[in-house]
């Protein structure tokens, strides 16, 4: 078994990891009955807690180091994870040796604990390998793409008939997709195949380049999960997907352009990715029906490469993106990038290059979590912007989203309702 593929989301391993904290922690609590430490036990509960929310105010309301809100989830975590540590801390004293060593104990594993829950509650990184940002190469085999690949002359869904043996579901793996014009070191692109890139004798699919957040990794599985179930409506018929790497080290944001800190991003990813993908892929070759999306971070680079390069990319999908590149640090963006220009970082910023534009044929679905404000504002935004320079603009709100992957999964679904009929896979409601 690779131990960088468990699960650290749901199942045995997560819930042995709680179990093993809770067990600890009312061990520490159980001590011969006496009024004192009745009181210690319940002092400590209440300061240790009282500590863990001061902290949590002073880090996402206070010094607001945290971009996205936790959520009541990972917050009820942390907060766990602090009455833990009263409580282990309090039992190093006046106590017998082996009680000394489980409370040394304890604290590691309240530690663990929180970390998976909070890991959990966003839902990014389901893996040890994604948690540690290890991305592995498990080459997906491609078919050879056939000769051509014109857009068809109506619908795809109107002609495509499912043949026998095609699989029920997608497949995900990954590619190395070389920086030959860019010389950019990117990890290996997560691929997503829907069905009907899997049956004998495929048609030719539309293409979506896909980014995800930062820190983060080119994960294919979020799209899987977002597509199969609307190309098992539709026949099999899905976008393939390229989930390509912006990043190349994921503590970095490159803010998705070409720049002398992190090289020739844009390059690669408006012309390393569509050469190679549709020299390996079975794509259509008409960009009407090419979509760049992105969650997070990639959601605001989704909808710069869409404003700046319509000629390549008609579709734009932002799934809770920042406003524009670099946003969450934008003094640190502004020096590091621009050396303090604000002229030149306004000309990377999709309102900036929309106002001056005028879009006929493009399409663009935003969506935002209903629970994360900051990030369905910069949506919001960016929409309006977007509508007024003429694209064809649709703004969701994610019922009961934050800002990880329900946030994520569910911005992909509700975006696949809209693009897919324009993509010719499905009719139009």
């Amino acid at each position: 078994m690779n131990l960088l593929d468990i699960n650290i989301v749901s199942g045995p391993v997560v819930n042995t990891i709680y179990a093993v904290a809770a067990l600890i922690l009312l061990y520490l609590l159980i001590r011969p009955w006496s009024r004192a430490w009745l009181r210690t036990a319940l002092l400590t509960i209440v300061i240790s807690g009282a500590l863990g929310i001061l902290t949590l105010l002073v880090v996402e309301r206070g010094l607001k180091l945290i971009d996205a809100p936790l959520g009541a989830e990972a917050r009820t975590w942390i907060v766990l994870a602090f009455i833990g540590f009263g409580v282990a801390i309090v039992n190093l004293f006046r106590s017998r040796w082996w009680r000394k060593v489980i409370a040394a104990l304890g604290i590691v594993s309240f530690a663990l604990a929180a970390t998976v829950g909070v890991n959990a509650a966003f839902g990014i990184n389901p893996t040890v390998g994604a948690f540690l940002h290890i991305v592995e190469n498990k080459p997906i085999h491609l078919a050879k793409p056939t000769a051509q690949q014109p857009k068809p002359t109506g619908p795809l869904y109107q002609s495509w008939k499912p043949p026998a043996g095609m699989p029920a579901l997608g497949r995900t793996g990954t590619q190395v997709i070389p920086g030959t014009l860019s010389g950019f070191k990117a990890r290996p692109a997560g691929i997503y195949l829907p069905p009907a890139a899997l049956a004998p004798n495929p048609p030719a699919l539309p293409l979506m380049i896909m980014m995800m957040g930062q820190p983060g990794d080119p994960n294919p599985a979020f799209m899987q999960q977002a597509l199969d179930a609307y190309a098992v409506e539709n026949n099999g018929l899905a976008p393939i997907v390229v989930v390509a790497d912006q990043l190349g080290n994921p503590n970095v944001d490159t803010l998705c352009i070409n720049s002398k800190q992190f090289g020739n991003v844009e390059t690669y990813m408006t012309q390393d990715v569509p050469n190679w993908a549709l020299a390996n892929l079975n794509v259509i070759k008409d960009p009407s029906t090419w979509t760049i999306a992105g969650y997070s971070n990639g959601g605001g680079c989704a909808i710069y490469y869409g404003a700046t390069h319509p000629e390549l990319f008609r579709n734009v999908i932002d799934i809770s993106g920042e406003d524009y590149p670099g946003a969450s640090e934008a003094a640190t963006s502004l020096k590091n990038f621009f050396g303090g220009n604000m002229a030149a970082y306004d000309a990377i910023k999709p309102l900036k290059i929309m106002a001056t534009r005028h879009y006929t044929d493009s399409t663009a679905i935003f969506t935002g979590g209903a629970k994360d404000p900051d990030y369905s504002a910069a949506a919001a935004k960016v929409a309006a912007g977007a509508r007024a320079a003429g694209m064809n603009t649709t703004l969701f709100s994610v019922p009961g989203a934050g800002h990880g992957a329900d946030a994520l999964v569910g911005g992909m679904k509700m975006a696949a309702r809209v693009l897919f009929p324009v993509l010719g896979l499905a009719p139009k409601s």
